[in-house]
């Protein structure tokens, strides 16, 4: 018996040293295409794009496109060791001749990119590390969600999914993939990037309908908003994994 509490104990203390805190810089990129040229960028990432990040020590974290595109965007999350190494990854892939003959060859017909918006952000700290396991094997749709919150208030957001609402996604058949903490200007309050997966939009629907009326949740929602409410915005969008996306 005195074995086996040894080794359960050993045993605990490994997983505790092996969850680690993710300190890894993130940076999420939305491109928006010009009508008719999302397929040219997809196709740029796929045979070549990705693979030249990864020459240059970008961590390809995620692909994706929205549901509803009438915006012609691709979302995707890359990850560098630091912010340092992102600003150098950069500047070499920019640089790189391979990457300026692929560019100048995929806009024969035509510019790709009108626009892009630039998210960075660090592991906030309600999971481990990212979770881009998938073992039913089956497509999932993912959710991102952006929680602005009122001023002060961000620690309350995340203590709040670390003692309960992680938990309560499982309960109701939301995966938990990623939470990020946004790297805003002027150190400004950071906001909450998460991303959940679900097996589809009806079950979407059905988890989170069954969410917000759990008891359990809306007790945990009331104790944290007892020195007033949290969160001031919450913006939502759902993406399809592209074929290429290591999280799918």
């Amino acid at each position: 018996m005195k074995t086996l509490l040894t080794f359960l104990l050993l045993f605990a203390c490994s997983i505790s040293f092996g969850q680690t805190a993710d300190s890894r810089y993130f940076e999420m990129r939305i491109y928006y295409c010009y009508p008719g040229r999302l397929d040219a960028l997809v196709e740029r990432f796929q045979n070549h794009t990705t693979r030249i990040f990864e020459k240059h020590g970008m961590e390809n974290i995620g692909y994706w496109l929205p549901i509803t595109n009438d915006k012609n965007a691709l979302y995707y999350i890359l990850a560098f060791p630091n912010k340092e190494a992102h600003d150098k990854s950069w500047k070499d892939f920019i640089n790189d001749p391979e990457w300026k003959d692929v560019s100048a060859k995929s806009e024969v017909s035509g510019k790709i990119i009108e626009s892009i918006t630039s998210v960075f952000m660090t592991a906030a700290d309600v999971i481990p590390k990212i979770n881009a396991a998938n073992a039913s094997g089956k497509d999932r749709l993912f959710e991102l969600r952006t929680y602005t919150c009122l001023p002060g208030r961000f620690p309350n957001i995340v203590s709040r999914f670390q003692d309960h609402t992680f938990k309560l996604f499982e309960q109701h058949q939301m995966e938990n993939i990623a939470y990020f903490k946004s790297e805003e200007v002027d150190s400004a309050q950071p906001k909450l990037v998460y991303i959940v997966a679900h097996q589809s939009q009806q079950a979407a629907t059905k988890s989170w309908a069954e969410f917000r009326v759990d008891p359990t949740w809306i007790a945990a929602r009331d104790a944290s908003e007892k020195d007033g409410k949290i969160i001031e915005k919450v913006e939502s969008i759902f993406l399809k994994p592209l074929s290429f996306s290591k999280i799918k």
